[in-house]
């Protein structure tokens, strides 16, 4: 029995277990805070991405062309002469990915 403890605490004192939970945010009780708004948003998030995983041929721009006219609704969206590209966060800089064309919008 003691050599089997002797073993297990050998096995155990070699396994390494790397656990990360993300960030840990903390706050005042007394400062308003919505977690729903937030569920919201880290899932419309993560929506995107996959849609961009997803997508077959990817057109990316480092810059948008001139004459493009910035759009909010239903999400921020640029319109570029018939095409559509939304801002997508990349290594510190903006890039300009073209999606289709928004619900009620025409190419």
């Amino acid at each position: 029995m003691k050599k089997f403890s002797l073993l297990l605490g050998m096995l155990l004192a070699t396994l390494t277990v790397n656990v990360s939970a993300g960030q840990v945010v903390v706050r005042k009780s007394s400062e308003p805070f919505d977690a729903f708004a937030v569920r919201d948003e880290v899932q419309k998030q993560h929506e995107w991405r996959e849609a961009l995983r997803f997508q077959q041929q990817l057109q990316i721009l480092q810059a948008l062309p001139l004459g493009c006219v910035p759009l909010a609704t239903p999400y921020h969206h640029f319109s570029c002469q018939g095409l559509f590209y939304r801002p997508y966060p990349y290594q510190n800089r903006e890039l300009f990915i073209q999606i289709d064309p928004p619900a009620g919008e025409s190419p």
